[in-house]
């Protein structure tokens, strides 16, 4: 494929993006309404949710599991899996290295970074093992802390690094319910409990709950002790609208494949160029990667299509507007929420207080924390209503139901998710 053709079939994905989305009602509604008054606009999410190809007969409030790509960006994918499968190795060796780093350079961009400090994965579980498992600071006499609501595999690393060298390990119950100065003294206690702590887990969002942690304020509270933090972001960014400054970490694991709506099979991996020796280069890496973020991570060959379309993803994403796809999340959780809070059987485990929610809000019913007692409960939800959703265990307290919109789902489904749980 020469140069023209080829530069064809980008831009004409690109293109389609731009032709779908420009001067459509809901683009020019975004410039002219705040956040939080646009998250009530239907008729504005409707025109958003026409850009997804979603299933006619089932409501899918199980988005936090991976995001659909908008039709736009699938668009975007095809056209560059054809072109990658076509050119093949001449592709691969002769052009992807600089458009991929096209790709970082705007990531780092958006998340404030310079592009040396992050480095693509094939998602947050491959960016947080290497983070985890590169992290060589912890010795015989020290700790590593992570709690309940991180994620199992993360937590299995953290005894694996603690294993390694003969550490302590302290595993932590989240306090439920949860509040945001509770949270604080919560943190401050268990790191002054335990001062040989030397590594802390911390998830910005859990895929448990939705709890969303003062991620900035804990990390100080860890710094200020001579702790280092690995934050998992796996579902934060791109549900909420930050840069990395604001998480007050080092060491941080993204995922481009949920919230972002990228491809699957995509993540990122961030450290802060100031604290790259205290993650070992991956036992892959050559020579020249050892003093690269990029060394600290070694996945072979990747979806280069996947890679390329993560701008054509971020485009959609900007475009909607980040703040704005914040707030109609929390719009849409705080709906469901306000229409079985009042039901005597129903917990909600994720606190009203925005600081401590974004769009993900587990639930179960009082006294039912068994793993079978909430898998049932997920397939009355599918079989009796056509809504969908998926049960998580892993919690102190007891297994629960997770809901996680998106983009393209409506009010009306939240009323709908409300009335069957009321119904049940």
């Amino acid at each position: 494929m020469n140069t023209l053709s080829r530069r064809s079939l980008f831009m004409g994905s690109a293109g389609f993006s731009a032709a779908a989305i420009a001067g459509s009602a809901w683009s020019n509604a975004s410039a002219s309404a705040s956040p939080e008054q646009l998250a009530r606009a239907e008729d504005h999410w409707a025109d958003i949710a026409l850009q997804y190809d979603t299933m006619a007969d089932i409501t899918n409030l199980e988005n936090g599991y991976w995001g659909m790509m908008a039709k736009p960006v699938l668009a975007h994918y095809q056209a560059r899996t054809i072109q990658v499968n076509r050119e093949n190795s001449y592709y691969a060796r002769r052009s992807f290295n600089q458009e991929s780093l096209g790709a970082r350079r705007r990531l780092a961009e958006l998340l404030g970074v310079e592009t040396g400090e992050i480095a693509f994965t094939r998602g947050a579980t491959e960016a947080l093992q290497n983070l985890i498992g590169g992290y060589h600071r912890v010795t015989a006499h020290d700790a590593v802390m992570f709690a309940d609501l991180d994620y199992g595999a993360m937590q299995a690393a953290m005894v694996s690094v603690a294993a390694r060298v003969g550490a302590d390990v302290v595993k932590l119950e989240i306090p439920e319910p949860a509040d945001y100065d509770g949270l604080l003294a919560f943190y401050a206690k268990a790191l002054d409990d335990h001062p040989q702590t030397k590594l802390l887990l911390l998830t910005h969002i859990s895929h448990r709950t939705g709890l969303c942690l003062p991620i900035r304020q804990i990390t100080a509270l860890a710094r200020a002790r001579g702790v280092d933090t690995i934050v998992d972001a796996a579902h934060s960014w791109g549900q909420m609208d930050f840069q990395i400054a604001d998480l007050g970490a080092d060491f941080v694991g993204f995922n481009l494949h949920k919230w972002i709506g990228a491809p699957l099979g995509v993540g990122l991996l961030y450290i802060n160029k100031a604290r790259l020796d205290a993650i070992t280069p991956n036992i892959s890496a050559e020579p020249y990667e050892k003093d690269l973020t990029s060394g600290r991570v070694h996945t072979g060959t990747t979806n280069f299509a996947a890679i390329l379309s993560v701008t054509a993803a971020l485009d959609f994403h900007q475009h909607i507007g980040p703040k704005h796809k914040e707030q109609r999340l929390r719009y849409l959780r705080n709906r469901w929420v306000a229409g079985v809070q009042d039901l005597p059987n129903i917990e909600i485990l994720t606190p009203n207080d925005a600081r401590l929610h974004a769009g993900i809000t587990s639930f179960r019913v009082k006294g039912r924390t068994t793993a079978q007692a909430n898998i049932a409960l997920v397939e009355t939800l599918l079989r009796e209503h056509q809504i969908f959703t998926v049960h998580r265990t892993g919690i102190a307290s007891g297994a629960c139901v997770r809901i996680s919109p998106s983009m393209y789902n409506l009010a009306a489904d939240m009323d709908r998710l409300a009335e069957a749980l009321a119904h049940i």
